[in-house]
């Protein structure tokens, strides 16, 4: 799957003014198509095209959730990496666990009952695992960027009342924080608060000047 964005990237190349005025450098694509994600990116004021990672998102046997997140995000970017000669690839997952326990997108009404009532009263980590991959060099960054969610204590009134207004049923933890989910917790610790949503955006930022793309 490819955006209308691959059409800003045949037509106008991102540049780098600042090293080399009007030289056209590898175009950008986002391994993901996941609408917080896209959303997320297009902060950046940069053209880029949009690809279906097709990964087993599994994790492997006894895989610690941040290692579970970090490899994902490295298998998302080099599968669309071989679609995509000579380009600057972002890949990225998130696992949200507490504890052993991981938490998935609960796709249901009562699996997200079920989520909150977990996780009610209780810090949640949240780990995005992020990639740039230059599959024209073969040069690869990854960054984990992990975020503590603490949860209000939650009645099952609050949780249903939440869920029926705003339906967070692709999001693990069954709670957007941009939106009304925000009102269900108590304390965020992270570096990022883009991270939580999805992409970090300050590490991506970096990983791309590195790449001697102009930000902003």
């Amino acid at each position: 799957m490819i955006s209308f964005h691959d059409f800003f990237c045949q037509k106008n190349h991102l540049r780098n003014p600042g090293k080399h005025p009007g030289k056209p450098v590898t175009r950008l694509v986002l391994a993901s198509t996941s609408t917080f994600r896209r959303d997320l990116l297009l902060r950046l004021q940069l053209p880029f095209a949009i690809a279906d990672p097709e990964v087993d998102e599994a994790a492997l046997p006894g895989e610690a959730p941040a290692a579970t997140a970090e490899r994902l995000a490295v298998a998302k970017a080099r599968a669309v990496g071989a679609r995509f000669p000579g380009a600057l690839i972002i890949g990225s997952d998130q696992v949200a666990h507490l504890d052993d326990e991981r938490f998935g997108k609960p796709l249901t009404h009562e699996r997200a009952v079920s989520q909150l009532r977990r996780v009610s009263g209780r810090t949640v980590t949240f780990h995005t695992g992020l990639c740039l991959f230059n599959s024209g060099s073969g040069a690869i960054q990854v960054r984990g960027v992990p975020t503590e969610v603490t949860f209000r204590r939650l009645g099952d009134e609050e949780i249903e009342r939440y869920l029926l207004k705003e339906q967070p049923y692709h999001c693990a933890g069954s709670a957007k924080s941009e939106g009304l989910g925000i009102s269900l917790l108590s304390a965020m610790r992270g570096e990022d608060p883009n991270a939580l949503v999805g992409l970090p955006l300050i590490a991506l930022c970096d990983m791309l000047r590195r790449e001697g793309v102009a930000v902003p």
